[in-house]
């Protein structure tokens, strides 16, 4: 008995679930009907609109001709009226002098003949009818406003239903990335001159290939693109690739998106290591500020999640941002004492690397560079052989110099508001740019023995790192031109 009310239970509720089902699609149903009698009121109104506007049209371009035939009908009658009104007028005269010749030519009087034959001759000189044109002034033939309008009624005869647009195909080959920019072009199977205008999507990703079901960034979204290309400006690489796709669109309908692309956007990203920190500096994402109290509370979840540092290598890993990676050594102290210093969490031991940094120019004391990892806690940059760096002093009187193993450089350049660094680890090569003009400030000629990581200093001040740049095109330009004429300073290397 429990066994046949335990199956039927499950009936009841298979049922139950069941009805459920049916109900929720009956409600689908209905729901569709209703969106189907509101779409097809509003695609009817619409075309019942375009019709009356082809017929406004049509009757406007009617008027607009029957009024240049009257026109013309009007013009050619009057120079006709007035050129056939001249010449009666001129046949009427010639009549009479004929008619006074032949009576003058019977008479049998001799007295008068002579004067009057001359005079005759005289009025028949001066006759209208031999200053007459013979030739009609307007002509009667009206064949050049005639029409045929066979081309057009064919046209309006294939009038139909807006087509689907075709899908687009992003054509990779022609699609570049450079300078954290990137150019998207597309094509069509063939030209469609409905299409209206193109919709963008892109999103981030570190994944290559097809998306996934779940992606950790949205689709972000540019419309009412008119050409088959785009370009997107003033990104920020922080992912190992793009993603895009396209889709064109009519005055009706869109069509349907193309097959995804993924574009690498290779560059380097790095995050502050706040652990690293002297105490002095309150450290917030990438930006740092002087703390006077001395006091900066650290986030007891950070500390615990914070491993070795630097935590990974860009060369060794082809992510953007990268998985972090165990080092020999297991964690650092905070640097401390006169040491203002903060340290990245990436470290570089290949490649090409570039990044920005704006500080607050009034700022007692900045430096940006790189160092080793064995730089000590009570080390300065540019004061040992363990870093290289540029140092703004406002102590006293302001200089810029360059800074390594304790050795200094006064550099006669203006003072930036932002700084681009450049790093070609392979080559040994360091080189500083003001990041909005892209001058050459100064190159350290190296050649690094351990892997590099970039280094910050700032004394009552600011400043704030920007990554996820790749390295300006001008930048590798210069380097690749002044690389046998380069501005380093041996001295300092």
């Amino acid at each position: 008995m429990g066994d046949q009310k335990e199956s039927l239970r499950k009936i009841t509720h298979t049922l139950a679930m069941k009805n459920e089902e049916i109900s929720n699609f009956v409600c689908t149903l209905k729901q569709s009907l209703d969106n189907l009698e509101a779409n097809s009121n509003r695609v009817q109104e619409d075309l019942e609109s375009e019709f009356t506007s082809l017929h406004s049209v049509l009757d406007e371009m009617k008027e607009n001709m029957v009024t240049r035939i009257k026109q013309e009908r009007a013009s050619r009658t009057y120079e006709l009226q007035s050129q056939l009104s001249a010449c009666s007028k001129a046949l009427e005269s010639s009549e009479e002098l004929l008619e006074l010749a032949n009576q003058t030519l019977c008479s049998s009087e001799t007295d008068g003949f002579t004067q009057a034959a001359k005079d005759i001759k005289d009025s028949v000189t001066m006759a209208p009818a031999f200053r007459l044109s013979l030739k009609a002034k307007a002509s009667d033939n009206m064949s050049h406003l005639m029409v045929d309008f066979s081309q057009e009624r064919e046209m309006l005869q294939a009038l139909k239903f807006l087509p689907v647009p075709a899908t687009p195909e992003i054509q990779v080959s022609e699609s570049q990335v450079c300078d954290n920019t990137v150019t998207v072009a597309w094509t069509l199977p063939e030209p469609d001159s409905k299409i209206d205008h193109y919709i963008l999507e892109h999103r981030r990703t570190n994944h290559e290939g097809p998306p996934r079901i779940r992606e950790d960034y949205p689709w972000m979204v540019v419309e009412g693109i008119k050409e088959m290309e785009h370009t997107l400006t003033g990104l920020r690489f922080d992912t190992r690739y793009m993603t895009f796709r396209v889709r064109a669109c009519n005055k009706a309908v869109a069509g349907e998106f193309s097959e995804p692309v993924t574009l690498e956007t290779h560059a380097f990203t790095f995050k502050l290591d706040s652990g690293s920190a002297h105490q002095n500096l309150k450290v917030e994402d990438l930006s740092v500020e002087w703390d006077s109290s001395g006091g900066k509370i650290q986030d007891i979840r950070k500390e615990k999640n914070r491993t070795n540092s630097p935590m990974h290598s860009p060369a060794r890993s082809a992510l953007m941002s990268p998985k972090r990676a165990p080092t020999a050594r297991p964690g650092r102290d905070r640097f401390t004492a006169e040491s203002y210093t903060v340290l990245a969490d990436t470290m570089i031991d290949a490649g090409q690397q570039y990044w920005e940094v704006k500080f607050d120019k009034e700022s007692k004391a900045f430096a940006v560079g790189v160092a080793l990892r064995s730089l000590g806690r009570f080390d300065q940059l540019g004061k040992s052989g363990a870093s290289w760096c540029i140092h703004l002093n406002n102590w006293l009187q302001q200089s810029l110099t360059a800074k390594h193993n304790n050795k200094a450089r006064t550099l006669d350049c203006p003072i930036p508001n932002s700084i681009g660094v450049y790093v070609n680890y392979d080559e040994g090569t360091l080189s500083f740019y003001n990041a909005k003009t892209k001058q050459l400030m100064h190159t350290f000629k190296t050649k690094f023995q351990q892997p590099v990581i970039p280094a910050f200093m700032v004394w009552n001040g600011s400043f704030s790192v920007v990554t996820g740049l790749q390295v300006p095109s001008v930048v590798q330009s210069g380097q690749r031109k002044n690389s046998n004429t380069s501005s380093s300073n041996a001295s300092l290397t």
